[in-house]
């Protein structure tokens, strides 16, 4: 069923970040475009059960996950809804359940599609786990998987339905990227004996690459890319290849990591936000060791699903990390720059995008074929964004 309808009756008008009074906080690209006024046109396209992720195959269409049903949808532009068939069955409730899904790079000849899920293991335990499978789609607008293949599993399985993380991510060289998250149990972020609290790096196939850089140690030790993250809900590649992901703090002190080779991000023997119930964390300080964030925030904007935008539909927004934030209910736009972020402040008047349907939980954000940028409100809206000038 086609569920369009436009939210934004006369098109929300937003000034350009240039309305900033802080002109060091602008780029060039901003301070050019300061003479302009964008209007974000916000239209829902299709509604869904606690969805998660999506992804773009090349006709525009979209892959879209629902978390609690394990359904897999394949998504028109005009909101037409097709299910997928073939999903492994996934073990749902809090946190988890069915998770990401991305094509590979060379999809359109291999039809390789890849999916994160939680499944239970023995004695009250789970984990989460990335397989792939071949795509088959029918006349009818539909298709199926098949072919599933394990390529990665959480290590080590744990009670508890919490910060699964399981974002996926290719590099623009092939590589495959997983975040791992530490599963509400702290100090597995710093134990090598687990990819607990994790960022992965894996080829395709899952097999290891020989330049990770604790490849010597063999083992789930030879997956770890980067260590000491608490709950990873994103990843995204820069333009330059640049790795970078958004993490829940505890109580504050979310992060956006710049994230390098062999780093340690500190959790739990340092973050910018306190233990729940008050109890002290040491905050990042130089010389501790262990790799800052580019950004925190305290209060919390429980960051989620993001993408560094790169299109033309907005110019002033391209380089820029758009974040969906839940517990601050917000499309938060920050621009960065290197391994830096030009403006820090998360929910002022420079940062928030504001339009109508973007004051609530958003999940996951992610840039369309033609530049336009797509939301998943937690609530179940599939938003498209689009602008007039």
């Amino acid at each position: 069923m086609n569920v369009m309808r436009t939210l934004v009756a006369s098109a929300l008008t937003v000034s350009l970040l240039a309305c900033s009074s802080n002109t060091d906080d602008l780029g060039p690209d901003d301070n050019d475009a300061a003479t302009g006024e964008l209007r974000v046109v916000t239209e829902t396209v299709a509604e869904f059960s606690s969805p998660w992720a999506m992804t773009f195959l090349s006709d525009g269409r979209l892959l879209v996950t629902e978390k609690y049903s394990g359904q897999l949808w394949i998504v028109t532009t005009a909101g037409e809804k097709r299910q997928i068939t073939g999903v492994p069955a996934v073990d749902d409730g809090g946190q988890g359940g069915l998770g990401d899904v991305v094509l590979h790079p060379d999809f359109a000849t291999n039809d390789w599609v890849y999916l994160s899920y939680v499944e239970a293991g023995s004695s009250g335990t789970r984990g989460a786990v990335v397989d792939r499978a071949k795509l088959t789609l029918d006349g009818e607008g539909g298709g199926a998987l098949s072919e599933l293949e394990r390529i990665w599993t959480q290590t080590p399985k744990v009670s508890g339905r919490g910060h699964f993380g399981h974002r996926i991510a290719f590099s623009p060289d092939g590589y495959l990227f997983i975040s791992s998250g530490e599963r509400q149990k702290f100090d597995p972020a710093q134990d090598m004996n687990g990819n607990l609290g994790k960022i992965v790096r894996l080829h395709d196939d899952g097999r290891l690459p020989d330049d990770n850089p604790f490849a010597s140690e063999g083992g789930v030790t030879a997956q770890i890319w980067s260590l000491g993250h608490r709950n990873p809900l994103g990843l995204a590649f820069d333009a330059e290849g640049n790795l970078w992901n958004t993490e829940m703090g505890p109580q504050g002190g979310d992060e956006l990591n710049f994230v390098v080779k062999g780093e340690n991000y500190g959790y739990p023997e340092v973050s910018n936000g306190d233990h729940y119930g008050g109890a002290d964390i040491p905050d990042h300080s130089p010389g501790d060791g262990f790799k800052a964030p580019a950004a925190s925030w305290y209060p919390s904007i429980s960051p989620a699903g993001f993408v560094i935008y790169r299109g033309d539909m907005f110019p002033e927004w391209k380089g820029s990390a758009l974040i969906g934030g839940l517990s601050s209910r917000a499309l938060i736009r920050f621009p960065l720059q290197g391994d830096t972020v030009r403006q820090v402040q998360a929910l002022d008047d420079n940062a928030r995008i504001r339009a109508d349907g973007l004051d609530t939980r958003i999940r996951e954000v992610e840039e369309a074929p033609d530049g336009a940028v797509w939301v998943l409100q937690d609530g179940g809206d599939l938003l498209r964004l689009t602008a007039e000038r």
